[in-house]
């Protein structure tokens, strides 16, 4: 490996400056820079729904790493401007700005976009997708003086940013296409708390509610829903998902598939590029199969494999996935995955803002939804990882220790 070599990095993301600070470690000692269209240095993304948004947290304290941690590894940011194009046979990229890059190995660590939702005055002044920053900071302009908010989508980002304009003082009201909150990732009784959650603190939330059209004249005045019925609001946030940022991959002519298609070792199937972070599809070996996603732990975890393989090492990434939600005065922390479970096991209260859900299948523990029980948490993941069997009622009654499952395990 000389000092001649280049590597560039695609994306200002939590897995791009992982995977910088790696290559130093891992010993690149070649020019490293990374490109992103955004014009802010690589920033943290869970606070933007939640401190950010709320106005508990400032710009500043949202940066992954000080400027001079940057300077330190010799890293160089070109910001603001985006690739067009990646000429694989001529290890080249194509900026927007007219300048071509030559590198020796690439990065992909282009994250994904808020899903568009095609309907009728979607493109409305005061209506909002959450992702970055500055979508964020069009989010806080408009509640600064508006009353009524109406958030299209009962995920994860839809439910935090409910909590936060809450916060702010808005009256909102949350619209959800489903019969329950989170239907496609958690189970009834998790479903059931944050329905009450959300309730108590006085969101108003539809079920069984699609959206049809955005109303008003220039700027938003209320959401048309299928039933006929319109929900009045100053302003809209739009929260169904996201798509992963896949095309400069496709077009290249890189493998892909609902994401970039990479193997253990981050590695694409070009042998000068990897990727990593929320635009992969990747394979487990833990859960052994192979899935996109949306996960910081996931990002840097897979940025230390990417940059491994560059420097020509192998690290296999197999990491046990994790995420957290927090919403008002409630930690929520998943541990694992809870695809295929046949059972869901309510350990402690489920009346009250601490228990946790264990997913069972076939007796084994696939996943765990710990409310306000960081232990449970820490304790889930080693009995997931372990292959733990067990009957539900061992998980449910709780003068069973947790800790004795695992010893005995």
């Amino acid at each position: 490996m000389t000092n001649d070599q280049s590597t560039v990095v695609i994306g200002g993301s939590h897995a791009a400056v992982q995977l910088v600070i790696s290559l130093r470690q891992c010993g690149w000692e070649g020019n490293i820079t990374v490109i992103s269209d955004e014009p802010h240095m690589p920033y943290q993304r869970p606070p933007l729904s939640k401190a950010y948004l709320a106005g508990d947290s400032s710009e500043d304290k949202l940066a992954l790493r000080a400027a001079g941690a940057y300077e330190k590894i010799d890293v160089t940011f070109k910001l603001g401007v985006r690739v067009t194009s990646i000429d694989t046979q001529n290890h080249q990229l194509n900026l927007d700005n007219g300048e071509t890059i030559s590198f020796n190995k690439l990065a992909l660590c282009t994250g994904a976009r808020a899903r568009p939702l095609p309907i009728p005055g979607a493109d409305l002044e005061s209506v909002h997708y959450l992702r970055t920053m500055d979508d964020v900071k069009g989010i806080q302009q408009s509640a600064a003086s508006a009353k009524t908010a109406v958030i299209i989508g009962g995920g994860y980002i839809g439910l935090e940013t409910a909590a936060s304009l809450t916060k702010l003082g808005l009256s909102v009201t949350l619209l959800e296409t489903e019969s329950r909150l989170l239907q496609r990732v958690a189970s009834e009784t998790t479903s059931e708390f944050y329905l009450r959650l959300h309730q108590e603190q006085g969101v108003a939330i539809k079920l069984n509610t699609q959206a049809s059209a955005i109303e008003g004249e220039g700027s938003v005045s209320g959401v048309m829903c299928s039933d006929g019925n319109i929900v009045s609001a100053d302003m809209v946030i739009i929260g169904i998902g996201v798509i992963p940022n896949t095309e400069l991959a496709s077009e290249a002519g890189l493998n892909v598939d609902n994401g970039i298609l990479v193997n253990e070792f981050a590695q694409t199937s070009h042998p000068d590029i990897v990727s990593a972070g929320d635009c992969t599809n990747h394979p487990n070996t833990i859960l052994q199969t192979t899935l996109r996603l949306e996960s910081v732990p996931n990002a840097i975890e897979q940025a230390k494999a990417a940059a491994a393989s560059i420097c020509g090492l192998k690290k296999p990434y197999a990491e046990l996935p994790w995420f957290w939600s927090d919403q008002y005065d409630v930690k929520l922390q998943i541990a694992g995955m809870n695809q295929g479970y046949t059972d869901a096991v309510v350990r402690g209260d489920k009346a009250s803002r601490s228990f946790t859900v264990f997913y069972l299948k076939d007796n084994n523990i696939l996943a765990a939804d710990c409310i306000n029980r960081p232990k449970d948490f820490m304790l889930a993941k080693k009995l997931i990882l372990q292959g733990t069997s067990t009957e539900g009622q061992s998980l449910a009654d709780e003068t069973i220790e947790l800790k004795t499952l695992i010893m005995e395990s």
